[in-house]
């Protein structure tokens, strides 16, 4: 049998070759191309039963050039085959898929005679006549869908695994050309409401019992999807930056433009199996379309970019809002649920919506995030609604579901997170970041409410990492503090051992608190001081502390250490000192005897230990320590905190390349800071005195500290002994400093008049 059927393969192909000779001899014969058809079936069927021996002979054959010349001749002058040709192309294609199925070889012999490239040309003439206005399916007779069908069919069997055809047809843009065509034939959910489509001028009505047709256009659409899975790839040459651009936009939109209730009943002439097929065509669709979405939002700009601008000019996409689609499709998307689905399969059909608008939410992002997209995003054109028509949306969202907070039913999450991602996004400038915290906007009483313990991480990701974009902007913290942000930052728990997975989260939020505590005394004070209505709930003080001394993450040590450093400032500052309202006072005192506590005093020293690298940091723990010390017995409080011995983290963490991105092994060390590993947070002061390139600013600021705490009287006089060694380490340094303008060193960089001043005073105060 075997053998008899590779005979019959054999001399089907000699016989095509001899009807190709025929057609340049003696063209347009009657039922040339029916015996054309006639022939190349018989092969394509003898080429269905696996036979690799057989399957090779054949590649080594005529058979290639025989069949991309007869594709070629098929559709000469005209962009598809006429109706004599329709048939005959349909077994070509059939011939030139099975011949290719699973063999590398055959592959390369169809590419090498431009087999691929006449069937993407095949393809492009059906495109053409795609209407740009077709929202109907494209009106193709049932031999044309089987061309088309098949011929998709051929560049998958070529294509797969196999990188010389997938690279050709990359270079072609069939991508392009295959999802346009699959969307335009079968319209996701056009079963559901029958329209009058055309082609070429002559309008059809596609009947809702033409079952073959549309099994046709569902077997089609499902080809298509593998296609394009095929050619999609993580390699440069194959990116999807090199399949699609925008213009495939309004066509993936389209599954989305579908797939939002109400839904019609089926059409009573469609078959149950039918109706079941033609749903699962359309779930595929959608789920692609949104993968696609998703992954073209992350890695091509244009798309980012023309998505943004369609929101305001729709006409760029052919008059198809796919920015406003997308969002549409987020907010009030449902599954189709059949009479005949059980629970199982509705179960099904609501987690794979919910994929898709995660995809789809995570495509927003995306486009909101890139930089260029700001000023578009953002419509300034109309006073009395800032922000325009996507940051109204955005905003109705957030308000809209901010009963989560209060677990009531219906409340979107998902919702809440797109919109405080987009948002915080948009908000980078900060004209635009003040706008959301006044009127008419006023935004933050709904965040501050969606930080309440009950709402989910997911949630509260967003809304603190929108929080720390308005904190940025200097006029926004005064409004943050009204709105009880730092409390409910604390009562969220944030903060606490609980998230700790989350570090991310609990740095951002950490951003919150310290941008908030920058030069504000009143935040200040909310920070530090329990909340009147909740006196027993942990202040935001004490919880930043404990995340700070149990964590193994430099960033989160250090940022969380600025906070109490702009705190200090801010309750030291003289216009602190200037408010006549004594109950501001009192509390004022009583933040300040929170703040001036050895833990404080500890993590200050332990942030000039850590930071060698960043002059600013250690400028700011001087800063801080000195303000600690002014206080009654706050001087020998930070004496010991200068004097301790440094955690082990701090000495691994200067020594190493990423110091605020990787945790701290905890190695002990006895080195000295001449080579970077500080033994104490003195050490590290003495280091930056010497060291000329660090910036006479913070030099400064050290000197003034080592004079306070070296004055007489400051420091009891129990602690005698301590005050002598911090002066014998620090005096050669001070006097080198202050006479540097005398004894300048070839070489040397000179330091300041202002810090050979500071230098002076303080050997001055130490009596020297």
């Amino acid at each position: 049998m075997n053998g008899t059927s590779s005979s019959n393969a054999f001399k089907a192909s000699s016989t095509l070759g001899d009807l190709f000779a025929s057609l340049a001899v003696a063209p347009n014969q009657p039922d040339q191309w029916s015996e054309i058809a006639t022939t190349a079936q018989s092969l394509a069927n003898d080429l269905r039963v696996k036979n690799v021996e057989q399957q090779s002979a054949l590649g080594k054959t005529l058979l290639p050039q025989t069949l991309t010349s007869l594709l070629k001749g098929a559709t000469h002058g005209s962009p598809i085959p006429g109706p004599d040709q329709k048939a005959a192309v349909f077994e070509i294609l059939r011939v030139a898929a099975n011949l290719c199925m699973d063999h590398d070889e055959n592959r390369n012999y169809l590419d090498e005679v431009g087999f691929p490239q006449r069937v993407v040309a095949l393809l492009e003439g059906y495109a053409e006549l795609i209407s740009p206005e077709q929202t109907a399916p494209m009106a193709l007779t049932v031999p044309d869908l089987k061309v088309v069908k098949t011929a998709i069919g051929v560049l998958v069997n070529a294509s797969v695994n196999y990188a010389p055809v997938k690279t050709r047809l990359v270079s072609l843009e069939a991508a392009m050309t295959i999802l346009k065509l699959s969307i335009s034939i079968y319209p996701p959910g056009s079963w559901l409401r029958p329209q009058k489509q055309s082609i070429s001028g002559n309008e059809s009505v596609l009947q809702s019992d033409d079952e073959e047709s549309w099994t046709l256009r569902t077997g089609l659409s499902a080809w298509a999807w593998r296609a394009i899975s095929e050619l999609r790839s993580d390699d440069e040459e194959t990116s999807l930056k090199n399949l699609f651009n925008p213009k495939a936009l309004p066509f993936l939109v389209r599954s989305l433009q579908i797939s939002i209730p109400p839904y019609p009943p089926p059409p009573p002439g469609f078959s149950p199996s039918l109706i079941e097929a033609l749903v699962e065509a359309d779930e595929e669709a959608l789920q692609e379309s949104c993968g696609l979405l998703e992954a073209l939002c992350m890695d091509v700009e244009d798309i980012r970019l023309y998505l943004a601008r369609g929101l305001t000019y729709p006409g760029e996409y052919s008059g198809v809002p796919c920015l406003s689609d997308m969002l549409a499709f987020i907010e009030y998307g449902a599954p189709l649920h059949l009479p005949s689905s059980d629970v199982s399969e509705r179960e099904n059909r609501e987690k794979a919506m919910g994929r898709c608008k995660s995809a789809l939410i995570n495509a927003v992002t995306e486009v909101t995030g890139d930089k260029k997209n700001v000023d578009v995003l953002w419509d300034s054109s109309d006073p009395e609604k800032p922000g325009g028509k996507f940051v109204e949306r955005m905003v109705g969202w957030i308000r809209d579901n901010k009963g989560l907070a209060y677990g009531l039913h219906g409340a979107r999450d998902d919702l809440v997170v797109c919109a405080t991602v987009a948002v915080g996004n948009v908000v980078r400038k900060d004209a635009y970041s003040v706008a959301m915290c006044h009127e008419p906007i006023s935004l933050l009483p709904d965040l501050a409410a969606l930080l309440a313990p009950e709402v989910d991480i997911k949630v509260k990701n967003g809304v603190i990492g929108l929080l720390k974009n308005l904190a940025v902007a200097p006029p926004n913290r005064a409004l943050l503090g009204e709105a009880g942000i730092l409390p409910m930052l604390a009562l969220s728990e944030i903060w606490s051992d609980k998230y700790d997975m989350v570090e991310l989260v609990q740095v951002a939020a950490i951003g919150i608190a310290k941008h908030m505590c920058n030069a504000n005394p009143l935040n200040s004070l909310s920070l530090v001081l329990p909340n009147a209505s909740q006196p027993h709930q942990p202040t935001a003080l004490t919880q930043i502390l404990a995340l700070v001394r149990r964590s193994e993450t430099v960033a989160i040590k250090s940022e969380g250490t600025r906070v109490f450093v702009n705190a200090i400032k801010s309750i030291w500052s003289t216009d602190a000192s200037n408010v006549s309202d004594p109950t501001f006072q009192q509390h004022r005192k009583e933040a300040m005897a929170q703040l001036s506590t050895p833990s404080i005093a500890a993590v200050l020293a332990q942030l000039i230990g850590r930071s060698r690298r960043y002059a600013i940091l250690i400028s700011e723990g001087a800063v801080s320590l000195y303000l600690l010390s002014i206080p009654a017995n706050g001087a020998v409080t930070v004496l010991d905190a200068l004097m301790n011995p440094l955690p082990v983290e701090i000495s691994r963490s200067n020594s190493s390349n990423n110091m605020l991105s990787q945790p701290i092994s905890a190695i002990p060390t006895s080195d000295s800071p001449a080579i970077g590993t500080p033994r104490r947070a003195l050490d590290m002061l003495v280091w930056s005195l010497r060291n000329p390139d660090a910036p006479p600013e913070v030099r400064a600021n050290i000197c003034t500290l080592v004079a306070h705490l070296g004055r007489p009287g400051v420091v009891d006089a129990s602690r005698a002994r301590d005050v002598q060694v911090l002066k014998d380490e620090l005096r050669p340094v001070l006097e080198k400093v202050a006479k540097a303008d005398e004894e300048e060193e070839e070489g040397e960089k000179a330091p300041s008049a202002a810090l050979e001043a500071a230098a002076k005073r303080a050997l001055d105060a130490w009596g020297v």
